[in-house]
């Protein structure tokens, strides 16, 4: 982050303070991805951490145990070093030591050293990888503090509402007494309120409204608006109200990082609105008509990667013949494919309980990477209404596209970007080619004491859930708390159903429980406790245990699937075990589980040892985690096609 911008004190929202980066050339493009993985090993190091510790250790003894009033007297002299001499390690010792002092009398949380080397590599423009459990909330607070104490407008942001508020309102306290205030822009907040929310020196935010306000923003402003007229604009308007939401994109601290900028950067976030009747209704009847005719392994065949469907010379000819007559957009060949393909997706690879939900009559998306429901988010070309004509509903009209933008794209135009996982080892190369973002590992505080059982697969689902109500009940009778994750909001009724029929009482947080989380996640420590769970439970949420569940082994995780991204089931894992306390990991898996159904080849046996079973999830892992790979880049490269025909057309954003 340049020093520039520290003196750089936000004055009207219009001004729009953000990166605008150009697209690269195709040199500068090659080289970067040949460097990728070489250059993020070598940005990792974080070189004077010991030295870094010793200055925050000598600076501690003027502010520890002090009140928060006299901790508030140096908090001018501690301004104005921030704005002379940036985030070099001397002013953020002493900044570190003054927080951590001030936390430990606001809010009974005293840092530890990892936690402000994590908060250091934050300042530093980096990603930290902590642990699960290591206290990132903390170590995400205390950065955006410092950087708010020196007149940095911050967005925090994270993976869902429940987590921006949550965390919002725990360190509201604690920004308080630093004469700092901290909101939350979340859905259930009204634009008035998240207008007010952004206006202040911290906002918590969950990454899909942040993006969505961005562009309502960009809406407002034109795509080619002078200066002279926003400011016009602005005085019409009487200053904020009525007017921009956003204050521009100075600084942020992206908590769930990999989850954000890799899991989400799949899909280019799409601003509409209402669009107008266009008959298109009478087309998704008939697309979907076609689909339900055509045959799976005659006319159509499963993309090797699983993402969607190929028609074979057969299925073509069936499609042409079907769609005789009818006329419009069925008389050109590649666009019929495209309905016809589209329509396949919708009746065959989207599964209900699984991709979507169906509640009050509409169909609601389930985020593949938290397990949430996405509220008020439609999928694109049809595919919406395609899904609701497969589930008996109405079609809805498809939307007018305002304005879109992938999360790539936008998160670069921070001017400074940093932030915390406890999952982003596999993806740091990407992270850095595409976002000039560094991965740097954070040690632990204390050894971790988690320890895992021998895994172990089973020929089908059936002999699999029954075995995971066996080692339930067997653990809950030792007093034990379990987790148990599956892989779909339909793979946890179907077990909540056989723990049922055993009488195994037991709890169930998935998209259609999201409402009670708080109170399920503060539950699931409890000695006997049982709780299944999809991804939901992944990210964010700490799970106190009970001193009887601690003292017998800690928290039980068993996984029933593995993901398609070997992170995911990391952030599962790292539900137990935190900061030093025992916990344990088991796999119980299928031979019909959806990882091995989508990549198993036809001549593999089913019937392999555990840790066979397991090795070749891992491969099957890899390759899944490769094709979203390359799905990602084709969006980036999208991007910068983009970038370069805005530049020769000399159009600015």
């Amino acid at each position: 982050m340049s020093d520039g911008l520290l003196s750089r004190l936000p004055a009207s929202p219009l001004a729009r303070p953000e990166r605008t980066p150009g697209p690269p050339s195709a040199l500068a493009r090659s080289l970067r991805h040949a460097a990728a993985p070489l250059a993020a090993r070598w940005l990792a190091r974080d070189t004077g951490r010991h030295a870094f510790l010793r200055q925050v250790a000598e600076a501690a003894p003027r502010f520890d145990g002090r009140s928060p009033g006299v901790l508030a007297e140096a908090l001018p002299t501690l301004r104005r070093r921030l704005l002379a001499e940036g985030f070099a390690d001397p002013v953020l010792a002493e900044a570190f030591a003054l927080l951590r002092a001030l936390s430990q009398a606001v809010l009974g949380l005293r840092h530890h050293d990892e936690q402000l080397l994590g908060a250091r590599l934050l300042m530093r423009g980096r990603l930290a990888e902590m642990a699960t459990g290591e206290g990132k909330s903390l170590t995400a607070a205390t950065g955006a503090a410092c950087a708010a104490l020196a007149g940095v407008p911050v967005h925090l942001v994270t993976v869902n509402d429940y987590l921006a508020e949550r965390d919002a309102l725990e360190m509201a306290p604690f920004y308080r007494a630093l004469g700092l205030r901290a909101a939350h822009a979340t859905a259930n907040v009204d634009e008035a309120g998240r207008r007010a929310a952004y206006a202040a020196s911290v906002t918590y935010c969950d990454n899909k409204i942040l993006v969505f306000d961005y562009l309502r923003d960009r809406l407002r402003l034109g795509a080619a608006q002078a200066r002279r007229d926003a400011c016009l604009r602005e005085l019409e308007q009487g200053g904020l109200a009525g007017g921009l939401l956003l204050r521009g994109l100075h600084f942020a601290i992206v908590d769930e990082a990999d989850s954000v900028l890799v899991d989400e950067a799949r899909t280019p976030l799409i601003l509409s609105g209402p669009g107008r009747p266009d008959g298109s209704e009478e087309i998704y009847r008939e697309a979907f008509g076609l689909a339900c005719a055509l045959r799976q392994g005659e006319d159509f065949l499963e993309a090797p990667d699983g993402a969607g469907f190929r028609l074979t010379p057969r299925g073509e000819w069936r499609v042409a013949q079907l769609s005789a007559g009818w006329g419009g957009v069925w008389a050109g060949v590649r666009r019929r494919h495209a309905l016809a393909t589209q329509a396949l997706t919708a009746l065959h690879r989207l599964r209900r309980d699984r991709d979507y939900l169906v509640a009050d009559g509409k169909v609601q998306i389930i985020d593949p990477h938290t397990g949430r429901v996405m509220a008020d988010r439609k999928w694109s070309q049809g595919l919406q209404q395609l899904v609701e004509l497969k589930e008996g509903l109405e079609p809805s009209r498809p939307g007018e596209t305002l304005a879109r933008i992938s999360y790539q794209r936008f998160f670069r135009r921070y001017h400074h970007l940093c932030g915390l996982s406890g999952t982003a080892r596999e993806v740091a190369g990407e992270l850095w080619r595409v976002y000039g973002l560094p991965v740097s590992r954070v040690p632990t505080h204390r050894p971790v004491r988690r320890s895992r059982s021998a895994p172990r697969l089973y020929a089908t689902a059936e002999a699999k859930w029954a075995a995971v109500a066996e080692e339930v009940a067997r653990l809950r009778a030792r007093g034990l708390a379990v987790l148990v994750g599956c892989d779909s909001v339909d793979a946890s009724q179907t077990l909540s159903g056989v723990l049922e029929a055993r009488g195994i009482p037991h709890q169930v947080l998935n998209a259609r429980q999201s409402a009670d989380e708080a109170a399920l996640v503060a539950a699931a420590g409890r000695p006997g406790q049982v709780t299944v769970t999809t991804q939901m439970a992944g990210r964010g949420t700490d799970i106190k245990l009970h001193p009887a569940v601690r003292e017998a082994g800690g928290l039980q995780v068993l996984l029933t699937a593995c993901q398609e991204a070997r992170r995911i089931d990391r952030q599962l894992e790292g539900r137990c075990a935190r900061q030093g306390d025992p916990g344990r990991v088991c796999y119980l898996l299928s031979a019909e589980d959806e990882l091995v159904r989508r990549w198993r080849p036809a001549w593999l046996p089913l019937h392999l040892p555990g840790h066979a079973g397991l090795a070749l999830m891992r491969l099957w892992q890899y390759r899944a985690e490769r094709a979203a790979a390359r799905q990602r880049h084709w969006v980036q490269r999208q991007d910068e096609q983009e970038e370069e025909l805005m530049a020769f057309a000399g159009v600015s954003e």
